[in-house]
């Protein structure tokens, strides 16, 4: 595991090297009629749909920038474009933000999307977490998913050691892993929660019910200071595009999301849209936690405090 980890945190550095030694792929950053473009790594999942409810409404070009979200299937695929500097920031965890940190990369919170992760499973007999004892759940090892399910299993008084785990870093094969019956539970977002609970699948524990939110909006130091605007513009953005999802229907919006993730279009109705609300700044605490516990699993060695990797860029 520990050779894992420094391949991992060594993959960011060369990363780091690299889009140092080439500026001239930073051209297509420059604005152009002042509109800035901000390029997002995401994973599918439902906190892209104030985003692209945004761009499509263009209250993005309203408040200076243009919103251009990229699609990964993994969270892996998705930190090594930002470790590359193909994308401006990323909607990641704060898992993922300790093994930035630890591979060299200066990069802070600027906010947190409206998320969670779901332990779901397809087996009537699982009611909570408990019941999960010795049985297969399937997430991807030292990542804000193992991180959940690990405050999910210490919140019951069980320990990682008490489960059987499978690593599989696609969100979209955790479910068939599950429709297939191959594991007990996994660990899934949202719209591949509702995708399960069309197959009969059950919510055994959510973050939300933990009261914690291990998910950020990432982006590297200089970018957050030498584009205070744009990331302003976003989120400001962000908060019209929540608007009109509260005022709409969700057929006016829903088709955008569907394409963009791959969604079945015939479970549309299916979809739960939560009232986003305005974008929040990530909690101090939320951090602490995280840090701590990529600590203890050997992501993170740095002595880095809370406070000195979250950005108020825009919550002044």
């Amino acid at each position: 595991m520990k050779n894992w980890v420094k391949g991992l945190v060594g993959l960011v550095v060369v990363a780091s090297i690299l889009v140092g030694c080439a500026p001239e792929e930073k051209k297509e950053e420059s604005k152009e009629d002042g509109v800035k473009k901000v390029r997002l790594g995401v994973m599918p999942s439902t906190d892209n749909i104030p985003f692209l409810v945004a761009h499509k409404e263009e209250f993005d070009k309203k408040n200076g920038v243009e919103i251009e979200l990229e699609m990964f299937k993994s969270a892996p695929d998705r930190d090594a474009a930002f470790q590359a500097g193909k994308v401006d920031g990323v909607i990641s965890d704060l898992v993922g933000l300790a093994i930035y940190l630890e591979g060299g990369m200066d990069v802070k919170t600027v906010a947190a999307p409206y998320d969670q992760f779901d332990l779901l499973s397809g087996d009537k007999t699982i009611k909570s977490v408990e019941d999960l004892r010795e049985k297969e759940v399937v997430f991807s090892k030292l990542t804000g998913t193992a991180y959940a399910v690990d405050m999910m299993l210490k919140d019951k008084g069980l320990l990682m050691s008490d489960i059987k785990v499978t690593e599989i870093p696609q969100v979209p094969a955790r479910l068939e892993l599950l429709k297939n019956n191959k594991a007990a539970a996994a660990i899934l977002p949202e719209p591949f929660i509702t995708m399960g609970k069309t197959k009969g699948m059950h919510v055994v524990s959510s973050t939300r019910d933990l009261g914690i939110n291990p998910f950020a909006i990432v982006f590297g130091s200089d970018f957050i200071k030498n584009e205070k605007s744009s990331i302003q513009g976003m989120f400001d953005a962000y908060n019209e595009g929540s608007a009109y999802i509260a005022k709409n229907e969700p057929s006016e919006f829903l088709d955008i999301f569907i394409k963009d993730v791959g969604f079945p279009s015939d479970l549309k109705d299916k979809i739960e849209v939560p009232d986003f609300g305005k974008i929040e700044p990530v909690k101090e605490s939320d951090v602490t936690s995280a840090l701590e516990w990529s600590r203890n699993a050997g992501l993170l060695s740095k002595n880095i405090k809370p406070k000195e990797v979250m950005s108020n860029v825009y919550f002044k």
